[in-house]
């Protein structure tokens, strides 16, 4: 077995241990996420903040001109943030410590365009710390630092890469855990119109050296990706596979659609994460409105429901808070995911489907309270059925099934069919990828039985959830 799956297979080898007789536990396929990819994907939802001069100024992307002083909030409350957070059922918390106009929101000894230089709390004053203090023990945290420094007057010369790993190690050696690392791939012009070579290796050496479980975001990982879009829509086929050699970040990133959709014999574990605002733009704007509920739950399903995390931006307003409708709307969003998943008609059915040898690979697994059981097939299999049942029919109209990541993904092709009050079986739906999280939508049917037909894979079938919804109940 794989290095990198040992720890998925402890709860599988505990189970074997007591059932004599059992086929052994499948091998992985494939590349396999990491425990620190795995604990990310999850997460599901999180939430990113954009903060910084832009906020005062009314941009989206400030030049590196402005002056220190347009930096003044007058109620900075990261306690806020992280209230809002929770309430809005969000695990993670992404912070731009750094965005493209240089501006450092703490009191780096490596710049003069920082908080320091700004007359907030007289010069002395460091979100990034009040941020992780309100964070500690209360939800994840993670930092966006952008490598673009429009400000800096080195940039565009060799000695810039080292100016950004030491702003980047005193953001990551100095503020506790950091669960996710952000990295874009924008590259502009600096102060004197030249363009940066960036050490993408140094950059990312840097992280694992100073938060090795960090996940990292670029356009190609290594921890997670970009989804190839600021709409917060995974592909209909997602792979968390990706060929990433010869790739960097930015003008070097593989092409969009890959991006979209990941490859199927990918090289490396590098999923997918669908970043979109809640508001129009990134920063704070007084005249934008958050989108609706109804807006939220079309992203959720095109992102977490299509084997992607969602990164949602909420900024931050000019007194240093979220502001009160983006508050609201996050708590209406948990309440509608809340509503919508909370009556799971799998649970008390009856579930049946050929499995390999020994009943700690059966099909009732999918409807268990764990995550580390599942239902599998011989290993020469390329194909799985799977038939839930009631006693009396019901209505539905939503399926959600989950592929067993930690040995990786194989679901190429699957299919959907219901069982009417005709006796009959219908076809309801049908789909490709599956990875961590599948959230198959359909017509409302009354059915006393769902079949789930895995079509294609790319090694023996392995899912661990198959959960069943009516979200008009």
């Amino acid at each position: 077995m794989k290095k990198e799956a040992l720890f998925v297979g402890l709860a599988t080898v505990v189970m074997l241990a007591g059932c004599g007789g059992e086929a052994p536990e499948p091998e992985p396929y494939g590349a396999v996420p990491t425990a620190d990819q795995l604990a990310w994907m999850q997460m599901e939802t999180n939430m990113m903040c954009h903060f910084g001069p832009n906020t005062f100024t009314d941009v989206e992307w400030g030049d590196g001109a402005e002056s220190e002083s347009v930096f003044m909030p007058t109620d900075l409350d990261c306690r806020q943030w992280v209230d809002v957070a929770l309430a809005g059922g969000l695990k993670g918390i992404v912070l731009t410590a750094k965005h493209h106009d240089g501006f450092c929101l703490w009191p780096s000894l490596f710049s003069r365009h920082t908080v320091a230089q700004s007359p907030w709390r007289d010069g002395k004053g460091d979100v990034l710390r009040e941020f992780s203090d309100a964070c500690e023990g209360r939800i994840k945290k993670g930092f966006y630092l952008s490598p673009w420094d429009r400000h800096d007057p080195s940039y565009g010369t060799d000695s810039y890469n080292e100016v950004f790993v030491n702003t980047l190690r005193e953001v990551l050696s100095g503020y506790g855990s950091v669960y996710e690392q952000w990295f874009d791939g924008a590259n502009g012009e600096g102060p004197d119109g030249r363009k940066q070579t960036y050490d993408w290796e140094l950059f990312n050496r840097t992280v694992k050296e100073s938060q090795p479980h960090a996940v990292v975001f670029s356009d190609v990982g290594p921890g997670c990706r970009w989804v190839g879009n600021e709409e917060g829509r995974a592909g209909e086929t997602c792979w968390s596979t990706l060929n990433v050699a010869g790739h960097t970040p930015g003008a070097g990133a593989p092409a969009l659609d890959k991006l979209t959709q990941g490859e199927a014999h990918g090289a490396a574990w590098v999923p997918a994460e669908a970043d979109v605002s809640i508001r129009p733009g990134w920063f704070y704007h007084e005249n934008e409105q958050p989108k609706s509920v109804d807006e939220l739950m079309e992203i959720y399903y095109n992102s977490v429901g299509r084997n992607a995390l969602m990164m949602l931006n909420v900024p931050i307003d000019r007194r240093g808070r979220i502001a009160a409708e983006d508050s609201l709307r996050l708590v209406e969003f948990r309440a509608e995911r809340e509503r919508v998943f909370a009556h799971d008609l799998a649970k008390g059915a009856i579930v049946k489907g050929k499995h390999r040898k020994g009943d700690v690979y059966a099909a009732k697994n999918l409807t268990d309270s764990s995550y580390h059981s599942y239902w599998a097939q011989d290993d020469d299999a390329s194909t799985a059925e799977a038939v839930v049942e009631w006693p009396q029919a019901v209505r539905f109209d939503m399926v959600v099934l989950q592929e067993y990541i930690p040995l990786g993904q194989r679901v190429s092709g699957f299919h959907l069919d219901y069982r009417g009050q005709d006796g009959q079986w219908h076809m309801l739906a049908e789909g490709t990828t599956i990875g961590y999280k599948r959230i198959v939508r359909t017509e409302s049917v009354e059915a006393d039985a769902l079949r789930l037909s895995v079509d294609s894979a790319l090694a023996t079938p392995i899912l661990n959830r198959l959960s069943i919804y009516n979200s008009h109940e």
